[in-house]
């Protein structure tokens, strides 16, 4: 994150909650931490835009391709559940600079465009609601997607974790929306697509969790995978490996409250 020195100055001023030399009191923050450093506006309401710039200035080289990891998944899938709870959250949380991530609730399940109910899952039918939930939160939330999902995953009632969690990540989305998404027509879009996406898989899955890095699978990978995401992605990575995936100190600006 570039600043000019005019710029720079102000932002100095903002942090000390003063401009001009008038105190003024600290805005409300309407964003949760996980989006502070999305944007300077975000990080100058949220009085963080020093520990962002810190933050940045120890990305990898953006010109480096991150490593893409997608899982293909369904809601109600025990092992799916633990996959995204025990591996693939912590890993995207500290790595998320040199990784992307893509879900894919969908799975095992069936489409059939032709019945009342168009999709059958292996779950039964609470999994097919759960699926068609996350693939209207993924879609609605962007960025926040990834906490979503793992808060729904990792709770003891995938169904009902849904709305708290979202109000928790995303909280100017609302219930409403995903709702709508839900029973209406986008929703069925958007789990078409990602029978498609499953579908097309070469080779075809055999199971849930199925990842793929870099959009292909391997057996050797999903082993890995399954054993340390972690140390996957950072074999994975092309670039100067993150201090994360080195254990290398990064001195930043030490301070304290």
């Amino acid at each position: 994150m570039k600043l000019s020195g005019l710029l720079a100055a102000f932002l100095i001023l903002c942090a000390g909650g003063r401009v001009l030399g008038i105190s003024h009191p600290k805005p409300a923050c309407h964003y949760p931490p996980s989006q502070w450093c999305r944007s300077l506006e975000i990080a100058i309401e949220c009085q963080v835009q020093k520990q962002c710039m810190e933050v940045n200035a120890a990305r990898p080289n953006q010109a480096v391709p991150p490593v893409s990891v997608t899982l293909y998944y369904e809601s109600l899938c025990p092992a799916c559940r633990i996959f995204i709870s025990q591996q693939l959250f912590p890993t995207w949380t500290m790595l998320q600079d040199i990784m992307t991530l893509t879900l894919v609730p969908y799975g095992n399940a069936k489409e059939f465009p032709s019945a009342n109910s168009p999709f059958t899952c292996q779950h039964g039918e609470p999994e097919c609601r759960g699926n068609i939930i996350e693939a209207c939160i993924i879609h609605l939330t962007g960025h926040s997607a990834a906490h979503i999902v793992y808060c729904m995953e990792s709770a003891a009632d995938v169904l009902n974790a849904a709305r708290p969690c979202l109000q928790l990540y995303a909280p100017s989305v609302s219930w409403s929306s995903v709702d709508s998404c839900v029973k209406g027509d986008l929703g069925y879009q958007l789990m078409h697509a990602n029978a498609v996406m499953t579908r097309a898989l070469n080779p075809a899955h055999t199971h849930v969790p199925w990842v793929t890095f870099n959009g292909e699978y391997t057996e050797e990978n999903e082993d890995k995978a399954m054993s340390s995401l972690f140390r996957l992605v950072c074999q994975l990575y092309k670039g100067v490996k993150p201090p994360a995936c080195t254990g290398a100190p990064v001195r930043l600006e030490r301070s304290f409250c």
